[in-house]
């Protein structure tokens, strides 16, 4: 009997020597180091210094001059073709510009998230479009777009953002059109097939930074004939009697081509499908490249003098020069300094690059999509199942895109439900903030310099993982210190990686083994 008494006396010590341990050390974490993915748990957001970024973006003020340094040329010996890229927040000003006019990083948040619904907006057409139906999120923009439309126009001077606005990209490289090669700023567009510039004369041409280019300046301009298998393999083309001259071999006045490019949110390009030698970094030229020679354009362009498609389509510039991979590391969108596209006609991945699937859908064979199995918040896998991210293939709804010229993340909208639920969950203890439309999940920040958020990252098949720097999820959107994550729902049933969480990730569409590669901190 008192050994019995003498063991419950030393259980109930031991309980209670338990609970005073407990009640003196340091609170135990709500999520250990390393969960199920065997990724870390949380990130480092540094307040002071994406603040501070955000403060040079909207200080500083571009040249008056369209040319870039002679410095800047790029050369890559290892590559068919190297040029810069430019964000468009930095191109020069040009007549009538209020690009960077913005009176506060709000507006200038504003200006881009407008632009980028406009891209999703586009992509969305298009898609649905090759689908068979066009959804009515689509066609019927919700109250939450028209509002920020309205915030957009009234936070920001000029009309920058008014009209049809054409979101084609974000990202802008200085491309030699013609012979001799007129230097002109393109948008370089993973998301697009058909290139094209603005032509003289105009019939309807938008403002840009360049001189309009004139056909007749260049000997290598040619028209294309509409017998011509280039012509037969635009999507919208006719015939038409000749009306515009060129100093080059014409085709027939009775069989010249058209092109139209539509981009699904109104805006369009109209003109002439000829063939143009390219020059790039002043120094690599590409002869008799099929391309729209632009005479009615209607849209806002924010300066470019036109767009090198870059997708995988039959018309696109990497298709039409066999090429064999597609390069780009995307610095800080803050940052004037200048990021590098490589398109090459060999294959190179680096050792230390994840690589995932590049899968293809025939009914759109402009994107590049990736095969996702999933997203962990904070070390653990969100509860999305695999089919959310996959291609259907009886429609060919779904997949996932990987696009360079949206900025914000869009995910299925129960894919994005299940993420924002739990990151919010393990973000209780930092203050809310006001919502900006798109994004619902902000937070005021502005007293810190720096803060813990849950680690983010992309699943791809074989256990690998891209775990994104916090800067690439959390972003500022104002100057008082407000963040918000960097997601937001699709308005259809299919998924795009934006450019914010690409930023300082090389990444390498390999066209031939059929494969994407990202190798972080690789710019």
């Amino acid at each position: 009997m008192m050994v019995a008494e003498n063991t419950h006396s030393r259980l109930f010590l031991l309980f209670l020597f338990s609970i005073l341990t407990l009640s003196t050390s340091p609170a135990m974490p709500l999520h250990p180091e390393v969960q199920s993915t065997g990724y870390p748990t949380t990130a480092t957001l540094d307040v002071s210094a994406t603040l501070a970024q955000a403060h040079l973006a909207l200080s500083y003020r571009p040249p008056s001059s369209t040319e870039l340094p002679s410095h800047l040329l790029p050369y890559d010996p290892s590559s068919a073709i190297s040029v810069y890229l430019h964000s468009r927040d930095f191109l020069p000003s040009f007549v009538g510009s209020s690009a960077h006019g913005h009176p506060d990083y709000k507006a200038l948040t504003l200006a881009r998230l407008f632009r980028d619904d406009a891209r999703v907006r586009s992509i969305a057409v298009r898609a649905t479009l090759a689908f068979g139906a066009v959804a009515d999120s689509v066609l019927n923009p919700n109250t939450d777009v028209e509002a920020l439309q309205i915030a957009a126009v009234n936070s920001i001077m000029g009309s920058v953002i008014s009209g049809a606005s054409m979101g084609s990209g974000e990202y802008f490289s200085r491309v030699g059109v013609g012979s001799p090669p007129k230097p002109l700023y393109m948008i370089l567009d993973t998301g697009s097939d058909v290139s094209w510039v603005q032509c003289l004369p105009c019939a309807v041409c938008y403002e840009q930074s360049d001189p309009v280019f004139d056909p007749s300046d260049s000997s290598s301009y040619t028209l294309l004939s509409c017998d011509s298998s280039l012509c037969h393999s635009l999507a919208l083309s006719a015939c038409r009697n000749s009306t515009y001259s060129s100093s080059g071999p014409a085709a027939a006045a009775d069989e010249r081509c058209l092109y139209q490019v539509m981009y699904g949110d109104g805006s369009y390009t109209v003109g002439d499908f000829a063939t143009e030698t390219l020059t790039f970094g002043g120094s690599a030229s590409v002869s008799e490249v099929a391309m729209g020679c632009g005479h009615d354009n209607e849209g806002v362009f924010d300066g470019a003098a036109g767009l090198l498609g870059l997708g995988g389509g039959p018309l696109s510039f990497p298709t039409q020069i066999s090429a064999r991979s597609i390069t780009y590391c995307l610095v800080d969108r803050d940052s004037n300094a200048s990021s590098i596209l490589n398109i090459s006609t060999a294959a190179s991945t680096p050792s230390s690059t994840l690589t995932a699937p590049l899968l293809r859908n025939p009914l759109l064979n402009t994107f590049y999509y990736v095969e996702l199995t999933g997203i962990s918040v904070g070390g653990k896998m969100l509860p999305i199942p695999p089919s959310a991210f996959a291609i259907d293939e009886s429609s060919g709804a779904g997949g996932v895109i990987v696009d360079s010229g949206t900025s914000v993340t869009r995910l299925q909208e129960a894919a994005y439900a299940t993420l924002r639920d739990d990151f919010q969950a393990q973000m209780e203890a930092l203050p809310p903030a006001e919502r900006m439309i798109p994004f619902d999940t902000c937070y005021n920040l502005s007293s810190r310099a720096s803060v813990k958020v849950p680690s983010v990252a992309f699943h791809f098949p074989e256990g690998k993982a891209l775990l994104l720097p916090a800067k690439n999820y959390m972003i500022p959107v104002n100057d008082e210190g407000t963040y918000c994550l960097a997601f937001a729902p699709s308005p259809v049933a299919f998924s795009i990686i934006g450019n914010v969480q690409q930023q300082g990730t090389r990444v390498i569409f390999d066209l031939v083994n059929d494969r994407v590669g990202f190798t972080p901190d690789m710019c």
